[in-house]
């Protein structure tokens, strides 16, 4: 058993019956495709590869692509961590009416706190802040968008996704002192 169980707040169960009164299978296929964005596996293959590219390029250059690659493993293994002391239902366990209107299955059953996909997120918005203002706002746009993918399938409570989202955030802060990322390169 773990040790710290969570019970989400009304607001969480309030807002989960909501998306399991007024969903359908169209829009869980399109929330379960989107979702994939955030996937640990898909980022940390992309993270690799851009490390791999970034090798020949300035040292700017080299610094964000370590960056990306370390947030990238500290937030896939972070969320294995915390899901080993913190012990809560998935919402997609406990609707009937959900599931009816194509919710699916998600994960383990206890394992809802943290949204690992939101820590992610969380962690790419935050290294968004030191790109270009049209690619800043554009990830911060789907950074927020996948992890409310989360809710929609009902992977998670709304509280899951929003302590995940500000956990990345403060990860990929926590990252920066050791990559350096951020500083002015010159």
């Amino acid at each position: 058993m773990r040790p710290v169980t969570v019970t989400p707040a009304t607001y969480d169960r309030e807002i989960a019956s909501a998306v399991a009164q007024h969903t359908n299978p169209a829009i869980e296929q399109a929330a379960q495709t989107l979702t994939w964005g955030a996937d640990e596996h898909i980022l940390i293959a992309a993270a690799v590869a851009f490390w791999l590219l970034s090798r020949r390029g300035s040292k700017q250059t080299r610094v964000t692509g370590t960056h990306l690659l370390a947030t990238s493993v500290v937030t896939g293994i972070l969320p294995h961590v915390l899901k080993h002391i913190f012990n809560q239902r998935r919402p997609d366990r406990l609707t009937a009416t959900g599931h009816l209107h194509g919710i699916p299955l998600s994960g383990l059953p206890n394992d809802a706190f943290p949204s690992g996909h939101a820590v992610h997120m969380g962690a790419l918005a935050s290294a968004a802040s030191e790109f270009p203002k049209p690619y800043r706002k554009l990830t911060w746009s789907a950074a927020i968008g996948l992890s409310l993918t989360r809710i929609a399938v009902l992977a998670h409570w709304s509280s899951d996704v929003i302590v995940g989202f500000v956990g990345g955030l403060l990860v990929e802060r926590l990252v920066r002192r050791w990559t350096g990322y951020g500083r002015s390169h010159g």
